[in-house]
């Protein structure tokens, strides 16, 4: 019997069609959405291996509903919203991509401060709506963004510093701030290192790259906001966590800051109506990732992971390798006529 596979949404055929040659494959052919919890219980129930992609919570319930689930294997590159340590106790593996998505993220990231600066979704929305203001109308003045001050939180990472490289293109000035200062970024992008408090009030674009942990959850509160000056915007493409969605709100509500540009949400994919509403914000579905040639890469990469279980061998990228024993490896492997 062959190993039967569910993935969670479509995926770029040259993925699955090297996966339906190793297994038994069902795709959810819904890509607008992501799949119910109900849904994905009873497709988890079906299946050995679950192809989950980043959105799709698979918690202690998901995983519980199939006693036999042989493996987890995401496309995201940090398991957020998978419980690794239910996963772990049931000798469930669990992968992950590789940091593969920099170039695509500060893509988004760049678009998202044109967008909100120059208020380009306004302008589009009033076009399709039949009015045309004049090309030199003051209706939709926005911001310059050559020649400003970018704030890169976080900045010294692969995100920040493709970001860095993009704002050099616009002659901007590039301050940075995280946990760890590197002087061969600074030298090499002409980035220059400060306190978190002077990068918020001296940035008129402040741009978050830091990584979701512990200590960096609602980096971004009231105090940190109340720092940026009123003119300044406030950019997201790491994760929606790390800003307190609701001292966002407020701070826009006031017009402590002039707007934002967000690809990502605290409670994903729940979106604030206060944020839909307000046209000072552009909103984008975390698209970070968002390139046909990045999700292509990226699939493909799972099914690596899941070829080398099926092989009895270790996935290059998995998250508890301690559950990865070689008896249990070569046992899954023989389980499945590998």
């Amino acid at each position: 019997m062959q190993t039967r596979i569910f993935v969670t949404q479509p995926i770029a055929a040259s993925a699955l069609e090297r996966l339906r040659a190793a297994a038994d494959v069902k795709v959810n052919p819904n890509d607008s959405r992501v799949m119910p919890k109900k849904a994905l219980v009873a497709a988890v129930r079906k299946c050995d291996i679950l192809f989950s992609l980043l959105h799709d919570t698979v918690d202690r319930t998901v995983l519980a509903a199939n006693p036999k689930l042989r493996a987890v294997t995401s496309m995201s590159i940090t398991p957020d919203n998978i419980d690794v340590a239910a996963a772990t106790a049931r000798r469930i593996p669990v992968t992950v991509v590789p940091p593969i998505v920099a170039e695509a993220t500060a893509d988004i990231n760049f678009g998202l401060m044109l967008m909100v600066a120059r208020r380009m979704v306004e302008g589009d929305r009033l076009v399709r709506k039949g009015r045309f203001p004049g090309s030199q109308s003051n209706h939709l003045a926005g911001v310059r963004v050559y020649g400003k001050s970018i704030g890169l939180i976080g900045g010294g990472g692969r995100i920040g510093t493709a970001v860095a490289r993009r704002a050099h293109g616009f002659g901007m000035r590039i301050l940075y701030w995280g946990p760890r200062r590197k002087p061969e970024v600074e030298r090499d992008l002409h980035m220059e290192y400060v306190p978190l408090d002077r990068l918020l009030a001296e940035s008129d674009f402040v741009s978050v790259h830091s990584p979701l942990r512990p200590e960096t959850h609602h980096q971004i509160g009231a105090r940190e906001l109340s720092l940026m000056k009123p003119t300044a915007f406030i950019i997201n493409t790491a994760r929606g966590q790390i800003i307190d969605e609701k001292a966002l709100v407020k701070a826009l509500a006031k017009r402590t800051i002039a707007g934002a540009g967000l690809d990502v949400f605290e409670h994903e994919p729940k979106v604030p109506r206060a944020l839909v509403k307000m046209p000072n914000v552009v909103l984008t579905p975390h698209l970070g990732s968002g390139v046909m040639e990045v999700r292509e890469q990226m699939a493909n990469i799972v099914v690596d992971n899941i070829l080398a279980l099926l092989d009895g061998k270790a996935p290059p990228n998995c998250v508890n390798p301690e559950v990865l024993s070689r008896s249990t490896v070569r046992a899954r492997a023989l389980a499945h006529g590998r």
